[in-house]
């Protein structure tokens, strides 16, 4: 990863502009081959410049409209034993390590906010885990996009 050339990024982009987009319809759109296409795709695979393949569905359509990030304070020897416990919390969507004073980053969907005090009760009730700091999602006002940093590297290739 990193040593990205313009067909890579072209390729990208039009991925970003339309992910469900055949090899076919994006060597189309390329003006390449398919065989190119589908070797370039390989590549870019095998090297992890693809996070998932899994499709975002909303939390809130599972029934599950409350969405908050708990901010998780751990005994550092513990990290292992906690992550491994927060795996098995199935309102966790989503977890991050982190530096500072802050350990963990944790996502949370819940279906009320009884709920969410019960899941934010379960992650403090962790061996290790010394503190919680909850917030309530309001509204992604930003949501994931890597478009912005593909222009970038395009301008700068």
């Amino acid at each position: 990863m990193g040593n990205l050339d313009t067909v890579d990024l072209e390729l990208l982009a039009a991925l970003a502009r339309d992910p469900r987009a055949t090899v076919v319809a994006l060597a189309e759109k390329l003006g390449l081959s398919r065989n190119t296409v589908q070797a370039r795709m390989a590549k870019l695979d095998r090297s992890g410049v693809f996070l998932s393949y899994e499709r975002a569905i909303s939390s809130s359509a599972l029934g599950f409209p409350i969405e908050a990030f708990i901010n998780v304070m751990v005994r550092q020897a513990e990290l292992p034993h906690i992550i491994t416990e927060v795996v098995r919390i199935p309102e966790v969507v989503q977890a991050h390590g982190l530096s500072g004073q802050v350990d963990l980053l944790i996502r949370v969907a819940c279906r009320d906010t009884q709920h969410l005090f019960d899941t934010d009760a379960r992650i403090l009730a962790i061996e290790g885990v010394e503190r919680t700091e909850t917030s309530l999602a309001m509204g992604e006002v930003i949501g994931y996009r890597v478009a912005p940093l593909m222009e970038m590297a395009r301008r700068e290739s």
